[in-house]
């Protein structure tokens, strides 16, 4: 079987602002990444509500909940879960940063 690779780079941090969003690919995926007072997560890019681009959704509260620009389901950016009971969740991707460099890996373990 066929190793797949590690961590690959998706942007640099001059690329996303505080506080903000933006579509990255990682693995042919795309993903969501933000910057969350300096620090990165990335989750799936797609809303599962009706498929609303979530890196194009505002930071809430702490600034950890993205609500989809859509119909505003929310989620943490931290783990993908829903900031409310009962809802949908999304796909949170491990992250990393070396120097400037923003690296995404795969899927975080619960």
């Amino acid at each position: 079987m066929p190793k797949r690779p590690g961590f690959v780079k998706v942007a640099v941090r001059s690329d996303v602002a505080p506080g903000t969003g933006k579509l990255v690919i990682a693995h042919d995926k795309p993903m969501a990444l933000f910057n969350v007072h300096g620090e990165f997560y990335a989750i799936n890019f797609i809303c599962p509500h009706m498929g609303g681009p979530l890196s194009e959704g505002r930071l809430v509260g702490e600034g950890h909940v993205v609500a989809c620009p859509w119909h505003g389901w929310t989620f943490d950016v931290r783990s993908g879960l829903p900031d409310h009971p009962g809802g949908h969740a999304v796909a949170a991707y491990e992250v990393k940063v070396e120097g400037d460099d923003i690296l995404v890996g795969w899927l975080k373990k619960p």
